[in-house]
C-alpha cells in the first residue's frame, strides 16, 4: 500500500507524492515519474513493484497543476486507447488541452527543482543513505533525464522512452544512464544515434535496450502497445541495473 505526503516546490507550490515502502531492509531510494496521464494506478502498482524489490519509492505527481490530475488522465487514457476510431479522434483536443501547461518553457523551471525537493526528501529518509535512483516512462523519462542533469545525488537512471537533453545539458550528467525503447518508436530511433554520440562525447556512462518490435509505452500494461515480452525483459534489466548502482 503506498501513503500520500505533500511536499513543497522551491516556489512554495504543493504538490503530492504517493510513498511505497518496502518491508525490511531499505535498498535504496527511487524517484518514479509518470506518463503524460499523470499519476494514475499503474504508476502506483509500479511504485509498488519497486518497494517489493527492496526499495522506498517516491512517486511525484507534477501534472495536476497542469490540469493532469490522475482522474482525468486515467480518463483520457482510456478514451485514447479505445478501439473507436472516432472515440480516439474526440479525446485529442481534450489531450492537446490538458497537455498544454506542461509545453510551456517556465514548466520545467517548475518541474524540475519540485523534483530536487523529491530528492531531498529521499535523501532525509532512514535506509537510503544516498542511494538515489530516478525512473520514468515517456514525459516520466524526459524528465528523469532533466533530473540527472541538474542534481548529482542522483546515482543511477533509468529512462523508459524519454526524450534526451540537449548536448549542453548532458554534460552536466554525472550518473550512469540505462535508457530503454521500443525499436518502433520512430521519433526517439531517429534521435537515438545523435544521443549516443552526446552521451560519448561528454563521458556519460550510457547504455541503450532496444527492442525492435516494441512500440512506444511498451511496458504500460493498462495501454493497447504493451508489450509483455519486451516489457519483462526490461523489467530485468532495470532492476539489475539499480542493485549494482545502488
Amino acid at each position: 500500500m503506498t501513503e500520500r505526503i505533500t511536499l513543497t516546490a522551491p516556489d512554495g507550490t504543493g504538490f503530492e507524492v504517493a510513498v511505497a515502502r518496502p518491508e525490511g531492509t531499505v535498498r535504496g531510494g527511487i524517484i518514479l515519474i509518470h506518463e503524460i496521464w499523470g499519476l494514475v494506478d499503474h504508476i502506483v502498482d509500479v511504485a509498488e513493484r519497486y518497494a517489493a524489490e527492496g526499495y522506498l519509492v517516491a512517486a511525484p505527481d507534477i501534472l495536476s497543476r497542469e490540469g493532469m490530475a490522475p482522474a482525468v488522465g486515467a480518463e483520457l487514457h482510456d478514451l485514447v486507447h479505445s478501439a473507436d476510431e472516432a472515440t480516439r479522434i474526440a479525446a485529442q483536443p481534450r489531450m492537446r488541452e490538458a497537455l498544454s501547461g506542461s509545453r510551456a518553457p517556465e514548466y520545467a523551471a517548475w518541474a524540475v527543482p519540485a523534483l530536487r525537493t523529491v530528492v531531498d526528501w529521499l535523501e532525509a529518509q532512514p535506509g537510503v543513505d544516498g542511494r538515489i535512483g530516478v525512473t520514468g516512462f515517456c514525459f516520466g523519462g524526459t524528465y528523469a533525464f532533466l533530473l540527472a542533469t541538474a542534481d548529482d545525488r542522483v546515482r543511477a537512471v533509468a529512462p523508459f522512452y524519454g526524450r534526451a537533453p540537449e548536448p549542453a545539458q548532458i554534460a552536466s550528467i554525472h550518473a550512469p544512464i540505462l535508457a530503454l525503447y521500443g525499436g518502433h518508436d520512430q521519433a526517439l530511433m531517429d534521435a537515438l544515434p545523435g544521443v549516443r554520440q552526446a552521451m560519448t562525447d561528454a563521458g556519460v556512462d550510457f547504455t541503450e535496450v532496444v527492442y525492435p518490435e516494441a512500440h512506444h509505452a511498451f511496458f504500460n500494461d493498462t495501454g493497447s502497445r504493451y508489450d509483455a515480452e519486451a516489457a519483462a525483459d526490461a523489467w530485468r534489466r532495470v532492476r539489475e541495473f539499480l542493485a549494482a548502482r545502488l
